[in-house]
């Protein structure tokens, strides 16, 4: 039975959200994903002819040039990484005494309207697996660890499929998942408990969020904030733990800031705001993504990524 290009093509196209997503989530890169995607697609689309659809689906055959694409992409580069990952909390003597670092590789958020609107049961698995706190764990790992993580656990390859696609035992395979799976629950320990809160308390601290901002009000921020918060920045290395620091560095921010403007998102299945600042034109330019972990207790955690550039890629406009 042969495949003709255009049927491997199709194909490439109706598994590119799942093909994206397990780029983004090897390399912690939206913009290394979407290129690597683009390779993906043009090393099946040369290899065409030699698939054989009696050995392996085509998704599995896919995933086994994807992997390949990603460890090529992963041998000689650096691991992605959040400011805490790199240093304890700041202090608040602290408070302003901060740089940019653009030069260091950070992890980038990652668009939920990418995951796909297909089976409704893998796009549930999909954002179970795209959330910032995996995503970071996940770049602890060797490369090969990561992708057989990902391959069973997010992607539910059964192992003899994640053997043959890397060439290996479906015993070496669950070996390396067993190593991956310890070493991941470990980093993840350290992260804080929470109570999800339902969708009515979750739009409600939104709101409550995005009017402190709008409206530059530290003591309205004050309310929203879980005692033990966090917030950190790229690509600025400083971070801050617990409300008093997190309120004492955004007081800094709220009395120099312009007018602000925020439209909602979402990002890596957290509810997400794009903030837009005024500066000395009518127009509010993109300044920055703030991607939430809400608690019933109030906002948890705010990764705010300093990356205009990532806007487009949300559908977001550079401009209001």
């Amino acid at each position: 039975m042969t495949v003709t290009v255009e049927e491997v093509v199709s194909a490439t196209d109706s598994h590119r959200a799942e093909l994206l997503g397990y780029c983004y989530r090897m390399t912690g890169s939206l913009h290394d994903a979407e290129d690597l995607v683009q390779e993906i697609a043009l090393r099946a689309w040369r290899a065409a002819g030699s698939y054989d659809p009696q050995r392996a689906s085509v998704r599995t055959w896919l995933f086994r040039i994807a992997t390949n694409v990603c460890l090529t992409e992963l041998k000689n580069a650096r691991r992605r990484a959040l400011p805490e990952d790199l240093s304890a909390p700041s202090s608040l003597t602290e408070v302003g005494r901060h740089s940019p670092q653009p030069e260091l590789p950070w992890l980038e958020p990652f668009p939920d309207a990418l995951l796909g609107d297909g089976d409704p049961a893998a796009v549930v698995a999909a954002r179970d697996g795209i959330r910032l706190a995996f995503i970071a764990a996940l770049q602890h790992l060797p490369p090969l660890q990561r992708a057989v993580l990902i391959l069973r656990d997010v992607l539910a390859l059964r192992a003899d499929e994640v053997a043959a696609l890397l060439d290996t035992s479906a015993a070496a395979v669950n070996s390396a998942l067993q190593r991956a799976r310890v070493r991941v629950a470990v980093i993840e320990q350290s992260g804080v408990a929470l109570v999800e809160p339902s969708d009515a308390e979750q739009r409600e601290l939104l709101a409550r969020y995005v009017r402190a901002f709008e409206q530059l009000d530290i003591g309205a921020l004050e309310q929203v904030l879980r005692d033990d918060a966090q917030l950190q920045m790229p690509p600025y290395a400083a971070w801050f733990l617990g409300r008093p620091a997190v309120l004492a560095f955004m007081s800094s921010v709220f009395a120099r800031a312009h007018a602000v403007r925020v439209l909602p998102t979402r990002a890596n299945d957290r509810p997400a705001v794009a903030l837009y600042r005024r500066r000395d034109s009518p127009r509010f330019e993109a300044a920055n993504l703030h991607v939430l972990t809400l608690d019933r207790a109030g906002v948890a955690r705010m990764d705010l990524f300093h990356a205009p550039g990532l806007f487009p890629m949300f559908g977001l406009p550079m401009e209001l």
